[in-house]
């Protein structure tokens, strides 16, 4: 991947970012991949060496970084492990996942994961932390002994606001959240894994074989609906959005001092480039043209 610095960051940010050592270890599939779009994951590799990314759009993963090695740092409790990779072969593929932060009681393990996120992430929700976490467990059940009792996410929040936090019953009232994260049975747990693996085998395959990959799921592309902004004349910000014309004309009634704003939908991951491979996508190319 070639790695830009337009905005003239500091050396040691370069460095940094030059310097990240990830590796998914000796497996073939990482968590973080496996519960992605099958075809982000073959482009990535495909296209590695002709991606591009600024520093800049690093900065809050190089933070994510840095909150992990001081957690690590300071984790001195009995029964816990920080950073713990672990792995278990499955349909002759290897799977590998690194688990933030493990505590064990003697009869059981809870899991926790710790995010830089957006205060948005939390109020409604990631679906991928779900999968995510639930395949930490099942590799914990290929693993270990014991059985894992919970499994939470900490999400530290990059753009929290104190006086929107006192403004809104709804925002979270401190700038660090703990959520619980539904627990599936084992069973469920091994048959996601089982389906997951055998997606990214298919389309391994059909890549070997010269194929068109599978494309990926509005769930992949994160489609966002089209949509109908009520707002004040003169602003920007809504008031309430609404996913039909009648619901917001009815909620407008007769306040002259309202109007509506229709958003149209769009495919925010592709749009953005948060995959890192949309341009060279043929399935986002074929929205644009």
């Amino acid at each position: 991947m070639k790695i830009t610095n337009n905005y003239d960051l500091p050396q040691s940010f370069v460095n940094f970012v030059r310097n990240d050592k990830y590796s998914k270890g000796d497996a073939n599939i990482s968590v973080t991949s496996i519960i992605d779009s099958p075809r982000i994951k073959l482009m990535r590799d495909i296209h590695r060496d002709e991606m591009t990314t600024d520093v800049s759009d690093m900065i809050w993963p190089l933070f994510g970084t840095a909150v992990h090695h001081v957690l690590e740092s300071a984790a001195t409790d009995d029964g816990v492990t920080i950073e713990e990779r672990l792995f278990h072969k499955i349909n002759k593929w290897v799977l590998s996942g690194a688990i933030d932060h493990q505590k064990e009681d003697g009869k059981s393990i809870s899991i926790t994961d710790y995010k830089v996120t957006s205060v948005w992430s939390v109020i409604h929700g990631k679906v991928e932390w779900e999968y995510q976490l639930n395949c930490y467990a099942y590799l914990i059940d290929k693993n270990k002994d014991l059985p894992v009792k919970s499994i939470q996410v900490v999400a530290i929040l990059r753009d929290w606001n104190r006086r929107e936090a006192e403004r809104r019953p709804d925002y979270p009232q401190a700038p660090v959240v703990t959520i619980d994260i539904p627990l599936w049975s084992e069973e469920y747990r091994e048959r996601y894994v089982s389906e997951r693996v055998a997606l990214h085998q298919s389309a391994q395959i059909a890549f070997d074989l010269g194929e068109e990959l599978p494309e990926c799921s509005d769930e992949d592309r994160w489609k966002r609906g089209e949509a109908w902004a009520v707002k004040k004349k003169g602003s920007k910000r809504a008031q309430r959005v609404f996913d039909n014309e009648i619901a917001a004309q009815e909620f407008i009634g007769d306040q002259t001092n309202l109007e509506i704003e229709h958003r149209e939908g769009e495919y925010v991951r592709c749009k953005g480039n948060y995959c890192g491979v949309a341009t060279f996508c043929s399935q986002y190319r074929g929205d644009i043209e």
